[in-house]
């Protein structure tokens, strides 16, 4: 075979030495510190505050969200807890003849005052102890829970501190289901309680609701737990204390007579309780139409 000379032409010894030349200076180390320094500055002072002023503004938008939505978690469990409230109730009729729990057996003038539908106190000075209440053996832990838009109820003795302690913050339909005290504040109309026949509307009775009461001392209003939940007129006609507290985002949630839950906004109506405070700016109320007509029996 003929090999062509062309080939093996060698490659002059200049043109690679002027190759290696070349490329040694092309991989030669940067050692130029004006150089370096540019390449490794920091933040200006502008940059970091423009940095701090988007995370600022970030927050300031999930920061909101966040919080609508831990309300919005919390008005959850709450309903979880008045369902409970209304099943047990139910679960009471049930076994008692029909007959819902009495709300406070002997509350009656010149009684002893110390039995809720939400426990028993030793004295009046006490706090209510739900494990002993007559809803125990109906509720899934026994003791009735605390609605968990905590709310800073004074305590503590004397009992006008403590009132209605024990209740976790919801308000029994008193007047309608767990008495008859409609009907007059005699002291059998506080021992007869409403049967599950004699709610003509389940869907539209109100039977549990979050409750509170509002004092004031020295013009400052503070709030006691209060376990009943009242309607807008006493049985003497007069207006009743204002005691559904609207308390989860301008909203109160409600336990009705055949177990369903809802959330109800306040009704435009003021009434001043005590030091000139007006209900609606400790956001007591009512909803719905001004009358006892989502109350009653009718």
């Amino acid at each position: 075979m003929i090999i062509s000379k062309k080939a093996f032409t060698p490659t002059p010894i200049c043109i690679v030495v002027e190759q290696i030349k070349a490329e040694k200076q092309f991989c030669r180390p940067i050692l130029n510190m004006s150089v370096i320094r540019k390449l490794v500055r920091g933040f200006t002072l502008v940059e970091l505050l423009v940095v701090m002023a988007i995370i600022a503004l970030l927050m300031g938008i999930l920061l909101p969200a966040l919080s609508s939505a831990r309300s919005q978690c919390k008005a959850v469990v709450c309903k979880s807890n008045l369902r409970q409230l209304v099943l047990a109730n139910t679960g009471y009729a049930t076994e008692n003849r029909g007959h819902f729990v009495l709300a406070a057996v002997d509350m009656a003038p010149g009684e002893t005052n110390n039995h809720r539908w939400h426990g028993v106190r030793k004295s009046n000075d006490e706090s209510f102890d739900s494990l002993k209440g007559p809803l125990v053996s109906y509720l899934a832990d026994g003791a009735v829970k605390e609605c968990p838009q905590k709310v800073k109820f004074r305590q503590g003795n004397p009992w006008d501190f403590n009132f209605e302690d024990g209740c976790g913050g919801y308000g029994y339909n008193m007047m309608y289901i767990g008495s008859k005290i409609w009907k007059g504040e005699k002291k059998e109309n506080y021992k007869k309680s409403a049967t599950n026949t004699e709610v003509t509307s389940l869907a539209r009775t109100v039977m549990f609701a979050d409750c509170a009461m509002a004092k004031a001392d020295g013009g400052t209003p503070y709030y006691l737990e209060y376990s009943f939940a009242e309607p807008l007129l006493r049985e003497d006609g007069g207006y009743a204390w204002p005691s559904i507290h609207f308390r989860h985002r301008t909203k109160a949630n409600v336990g009705w007579v055949d177990g369903h839950i809802s959330s109800e906004v306040m009704t435009d109506f003021k009434i001043v309780i005590y030091d000139g405070i007006n209900s609606s700016d400790v956001m007591l109320g009512w909803f719905g139409p001004l009358d006892n007509s989502l109350f009653d029996l009718q």
